[in-house]
């Protein structure tokens, strides 16, 4: 059994496991089948016991079908701690806890590129979604980033699929924004660029089962339209 209420601590790279008595630090063997789940994160009172101080930084939430977990993920203050779990090491080995792994899993970042298409006007090119967490809504052109794929080419390639146009950046860098949005804990890093055309959306192929509409906006506009946090912080350094 993992405790409803544990503590995720991470310093570089290296999280602290503890074995079903609480004691550790313990080290997962990638590879590892079976499911004892012996393997786990300390409770606030194990924590005290090895005398480990940590500053609090969020607190997430985890549920497994009727069953929910409270995990608080903290800083040590601490040196480097060589003797811990490589956290990518957790992820392959059943030994480790699912709380564990699934918090582990929620630590790494969600890349996503987009792109702010303006016309010599001023104005800015949005696109109407027709599926995903923007359903029904203006946003800037762009996605998820494929693995091994620099955002620079994401946003291009992105903007090719939903609106059929192919773009040329603008060589400037690109508006970076991070956030983390429900106690969930997934964090989203967005990296938009700036790009220039003076087409018409008439001439748009779009993707009709993800973007259904295409349409200029004024910067103002474009901005009250935006619901996306990311597009906002984007569209603000344009005004």
């Amino acid at each position: 059994m993992h405790p409803s209420v544990s503590v995720y601590l991470e310093h570089d790279g290296k999280v602290l496991l503890v074995d079903e008595q609480g004691i550790g630090p313990q080290l997962p063997q990638p590879g590892r089948m079976g499911n004892s789940n012996t393997l786990r994160f300390p409770t606030v009172d194990e924590v005290e016991v090895m005398d480990l101080e940590f500053v609090e930084k969020d607190t997430l939430r985890i549920t497994f079908g009727s069953t929910q977990f409270t995990v608080l993920k903290g800083y040590p203050k601490m040196e480097w701690p060589k003797h811990w779990a490589w956290k990518d090491a957790c992820i392959a080995d059943n030994h480790v806890h699912p709380v564990a792994r699934e918090a582990i899993y929620r630590s790494l970042h969600r890349l996503v590129a987009k792109v702010m298409i303006q016309n010599d006007a001023g104005e800015v090119l949005m696109g109407k979604v027709e599926r995903g967490h923007f359903n029904g809504y203006w946003t800037l052109p762009g996605g998820y980033l494929d693995h091994n794929e620099h955002p620079s080419i994401g946003c291009v390639r992105e903007t090719l699929e939903e609106l059929g146009l192919q773009i040329v950046l603008d060589d400037k860098e690109p508006v970076i924004t991070q956030r983390v949005f429900n106690d969930e804990g997934i964090s989203f890093v967005s990296l938009t660029y700036r790009s220039t055309w003076n087409g018409d959306v008439s001439e748009l192929a779009l993707q009709t089962e993800e973007i259904s509409e295409a349409r200029w906006f004024s910067v103002n506009d474009a901005y009250q339209q935006a619901v996306s946090q990311f597009d906002k912080e984007a569209l603000r350094s344009l005004r």
